[in-house]
């Protein structure tokens, strides 16, 4: 039986996310931006966090950990453990982990930050990336260097295509505006530019994606497609250039 997954707006942008499993009650938290949605919807549901895990460690991913701690096991990147709040259990990369009762697949997927997590639910089809693989996007490169970034993204395009996507943040529609620059006449993109738009309008969240949607559309994943390539007239460059490139245009986008 896969987990219940509950999308939580936090902040301006922030998306915070709860995973559930209804037949032991444990309920995990994946970031914590802000107390009060997160303690509402706990609230509302009658649930009890069992454990916090964290993606990294910017304050509007972490801050509300000590106001929801109590009870609660929190986990992070061994390698951040400086930095983080304090953890109950450190962890890297192929290390095990079982939460709300599933074995969790631990990816190191720096280049935002180094030390930054994903998280990958495999039974329940559910990847919590944050602020590396984005809804047509990913993150800027704080801390990594485009070379990290790019082998990071290629961990996460290797998992199912049919996974859920749970990244950090609401800036889909400014992302799609962006990827339209590289790939104008992709057709998938314009639609999916539109529903954007259209979700948008609504109020309606743009997070969680599938991975397959951002296999077909998120120029950052598309490095070593033509189309990107010839985009940004680099047709014979490695990928990973290709990438550093888009990055790079899209911090002056």
């Amino acid at each position: 039986m896969t987990l219940d997954l509950v999308t939580i707006p936090c902040r301006q942008d922030n998306y915070a996310f709860l995973v559930h499993d209804a037949a032991s009650g444990a309920t995990a938290l994946v970031d914590a931006p802000e107390a009060a949605p997160i303690e509402t919807e706990l609230a509302r549901r009658g649930w009890r966090l069992s454990d916090i895990l964290i993606t990294h460690h910017h304050g509007d991913h972490v801050e509300a950990v000590e106001a929801l701690r109590p009870g609660a096991r929190v986990i992070g990147a061994a390698a951040d453990a400086h930095r983080l709040p304090p953890l109950d259990l450190s962890v890297a990369e192929g290390d095990p982990l079982t939460v709300c009762g599933e074995a969790v697949t631990v990816l190191d997927v720096s280049g935002h930050t180094v030390g930054h997590l994903a998280f990958h639910f495999p039974a329940s089809g559910i990847v919590f990336t944050a602020d590396s693989l984005m809804a047509l996007g990913c993150g800027r490169l704080f801390e990594g260097t485009a070379t990290q970034m790019w082998e990071s993204l290629q961990k996460l395009a290797a998992l199912p295509p049919e996974t859920l996507v749970c990244s950090g943040h609401e800036y889909t529609a400014s992302n799609a505006r962006f990827a339209l620059t590289i790939e104008p006449d992709n057709p998938k993109l314009i639609s999916r530019a539109d529903a954007i738009d259209a979700a948008r309008a609504e109020g309606r969240p743009t997070v969680p994606s599938t991975l397959k949607e951002e296999l077909e559309t998120n120029p950052f994943l598309r490095a070593d497609a033509l189309p990107v390539r010839t985009g940004v007239g680099m047709g014979d460059a490695p990928a990973a250039e290709v990438f550093a490139e888009v990055r790079a245009r899209k911090d002056r986008f």
